[in-house]
């Protein structure tokens, strides 16, 4: 069977995009290799949008579904004005909910908007993470070492890990034994950071199901809603990433909005058959 797929990519982070109706059972088991950046094309993952519903569902190189995803929003956005001639708002819903887009700027194949991602959740229940109600900290003991961090769900579950250093090597130690923990039942992504004044934060994310990456939208998000909650910072703070620079603002009602780039990079039509039997 033969597909068409649309890369894009946001502060580095990269999605394949497949327009539906399109028979996901054939591709998703192929998606280990399709994102394989050695033997396929290479991709955070793959988002499979409805231009008729305009909604999105997120799977990850694993073949596992994401309930949400900043940088896939915003790629998604993109791909709709793009490709399908979206004006400059509209509202995008993923499995973890629906997200106002506001279109801010167009140039080429890069569309610039802001993305509400929702208000963020505290409660352990809401990741879902084996914890009481809405704790300041936990503590997490791995192979790696025992770490501080704060629960952030904003629509996806992640771990906020406070006092670490914010390097790559230590992303890399830390992140699949926290993703794995068996505090999470459903996994988790991850994240280092370091406030670096009121309106400046620094991380490195390794993602649920994908394992590190340059960037990622909701990532910045919950780090942003962490240090917010902690008193690190204003409510309008800039995310620093490998990938790039995302803003997050807090609104009055306590909804995180990101602002930043997405980008059209490729099209290409490929056959399915020629990626092997289930991704293999």
């Amino acid at each position: 069977m033969r597909i068409d797929l649309i890369k894009y990519q946001a502060l580095g982070n990269d999605y394949l995009v497949l327009d539906l109706p399109c028979p996901l059972d054939e591709v998703v088991p192929k998606l280990p290799i399709l994102c394989d950046r050695h033997r396929g094309l290479g991709s955070d993952g793959l988002l499979a949008f409805d231009p008729t519903a305009m909604t999105l569902r997120i799977f990850n190189p694993d073949r596992s579904e994401a309930q949400k995803s900043g940088n896939g929003l915003r790629i998604a956005a993109a791909h709709a004005v793009l490709q399908h001639g979206a004006g400059d708002q509209f509202e995008l819903r993923t499995v973890g909910g629906p997200n106002r887009v506001r279109i801010l700027a167009r140039n080429g194949a890069e569309v610039v908007c802001e993305v509400d991602i929702g208000r963020p959740s505290f409660r352990a229940a809401d990741l879902p993470a084996n914890f009481d109600g809405e704790p300041d900290r936990v503590r997490l003991d791995t192979p790696a070492g025992s770490v501080e961090a704060m629960l952030v769900s904003v629509g996806n579950p992640h771990c906020v890990v406070f006092g670490e250093t914010v390097t790559k090597k230590r992303c890399l130690e830390l992140g699949p034994h926290l993703e794995r923990h068996p505090a999470f039942p459903e996994r988790t992504n991850v994240q280092l950071f370091e406030a670096l004044d009121r309106e400046h934060v620094r991380v490195e994310i390794w993602e649920r199901g994908a394992g590190y990456t340059l960037a990622s939208g909701t990532s910045a998000s919950a780090v942003a809603a962490a240090c917010m909650r902690a008193q690190l910072v204003d409510d309008q703070v800039t995310v620093q990433m490998p990938g790039g620079d995302l803003k997050i603002r807090r609104e009055r009602t306590g909804n995180l909005v990101q602002s930043g780039p997405a980008r059209r990079v490729y099209r290409a039509t490929v056959d399915l058959s020629d990626f092997g039997q289930e991704g293999k």
